[in-house]
């Protein structure tokens, strides 16, 4: 679910109480008392709209392009340490500056590539996460080589635990630690629990027979 651990610091969307109903909220996801699902009405506009529309039509969704699939972990890499809403209000940021996600063209970035993202002010701007896009972006490629693609690599990989999962994924890219790997999966309909089992959209990604249902 996107209600984290880490997402304990204020949003940029305002009022007081809202940020505070945040910080309250995001210390209880370990102990499952709140979903993504439960606490978005009760956030108040422009925010509800715009995680609603994430939740709605993406978050748990199968994704089977394998340049999708790697903007969505760039994303969640660069969501660390921030709000899941910065992350949301920059994505069309992430996509100009990172040509679409297009992950060879990413791959062979050069350093007037890095130095332009890091002046970038539509995307988070830390050397850590330029640099893992850009190595991560080649590590894909060679999966692809070896794999098919990416999609391929996940699904020659599958089942395995949370655990499991970020075990691989450390040692197969960078910046991906034990939230990013979760999130990342969840997102992608590998792990379960994106959605509480009373949301509609639940219902939904049922339908798509995600891979955490293929056991």
């Amino acid at each position: 679910m996107k209600i984290r651990q880490n997402d304990n610091r204020s949003l940029r969307f305002g009022e007081p109480y809202i940020d505070n109903l945040f910080h309250f909220c995001t210390s209880i996801k370990s102990i499952n008392k709140m979903s993504y699902c439960d606490y978005i009405p009760m956030m108040k506009e422009p925010s509800r709209s715009l995680h609603q529309n994430y939740h709605d039509s993406y978050y748990g969704f199968p994704i089977h392009d394998d340049n999708e699939l790697f903007g969505r972990l760039i994303m969640e890499i660069n969501q660390a340490g921030l709000s899941w809403e910065t992350i949301l209000k920059k994505e069309e940021g992430f996509r100009k500056a990172y040509n679409d996600f297009n992950i060879e063209t990413i791959a062979n970035y050069t350093e007037a590539d890095r130095e332009r993202l890091l002046a970038d002010a539509g995307i988070i701007r830390n050397k850590l996460k330029v640099n893992a896009a850009i190595e991560n972006a080649k590590t894909i490629l060679a999966l692809q080589k070896e794999y098919g693609s990416f999609e391929k690599w996940l699904e020659h990989h599958h089942p395995k635990s949370k655990e499991e999962w970020v075990k691989l994924f450390k040692k197969t890219f960078r910046f991906t630690g034990g939230e990013i790997v979760n999130e990342f999966l969840m997102s992608i309909g590998y792990l379960p629990g994106a959605h509480a089992e009373t949301c509609s959209v639940h219902k939904t990604i049922l339908t798509t027979k995600p891979m955490w249902l293929r056991k």
